[in-house]
């Protein structure tokens, strides 16, 4: 927990008292539902928290802003995301019923009502939203395909709306296509070791009606 205050010193006591219930309730649910490594559970502030709350050195969103995080897993990045924005809406997605449910164990325990799951694939589901976020689920060119049609029109942020991606590796290749794409060092933001190979990808997209 020490080191989400090292880099968020700011949080309120409700955000603290979500942090530090979330190892805990992680921790008991992936007794029941594997969502998270062993090794990455005892890691989880570094691995899983403080990797999805990159994001949010790259963008404050705003109140009332609406994103969607596309094959969430076990709820990463959405859930940190949603205890630090708390008056944004988060819409967490994942094909994989088991996943979903270890969300909804988690964000009921946390008691977060920002938060709507949806067990499904993203291409089937409805909705625009202000940006897409996800961490590393396919290939750039897949992604942007599966989210076809899921920007919404007005952008509001100093970044216009489009897809914020966590990846690492070499990506030259697979983001060659996109020539407004910006891809930013997580080293730009953390210390820690854990983050020398990691990357945060943008790429604006237009609304498409």
């Amino acid at each position: 927990m020490e080191i989400i205050l090292k880099y968020f010193p700011n949080l309120n006591e409700k955000q603290i008292f979500q942090f530090e219930k979330l190892s805990e309730v992680y921790k008991d649910w992936n007794t029941k539902i594997n969502v998270v490594s062993r090794k990455d559970v005892d890691e989880i502030y570094l691995r899983h928290v403080l990797h999805s709350l990159a994001i949010g050195k790259l963008i404050q969103f705003k109140p009332d802003s609406k994103i969607i995080d596309v094959g969430t897993g076990g709820g990463f990045p959405g859930i940190p995301l949603a205890i630090l924005f708390p008056e944004t809406q988060f819409t967490l997605v994942d094909s994989i019923a088991k996943k979903i449910k270890v969300v909804n164990g988690v964000v009921s325990a946390l008691e977060l009502t920002n938060v709507t799951t949806i067990n499904d694939r993203v291409e089937k589901t409805k909705g625009q939203y202000d940006f897409i976020i996800s961490r590393a689920v396919a290939a750039m060119p897949t992604f942007v395909h599966w989210t076809k049609g899921k920007i919404a029109k007005q952008s509001r942020h100093a970044l216009n709306n489009g897809i914020i991606y966590l990846k690492g590796g070499d990506l030259s290749e697979e983001l060659e296509p996109y020539k407004t794409i910006q891809i930013t060092p997580l080293t730009h933001f953390f210390d820690e070791d854990f983050f020398e190979t990691k990357k945060i990808v943008y790429l604006p997209l237009k609304y498409k009606g």
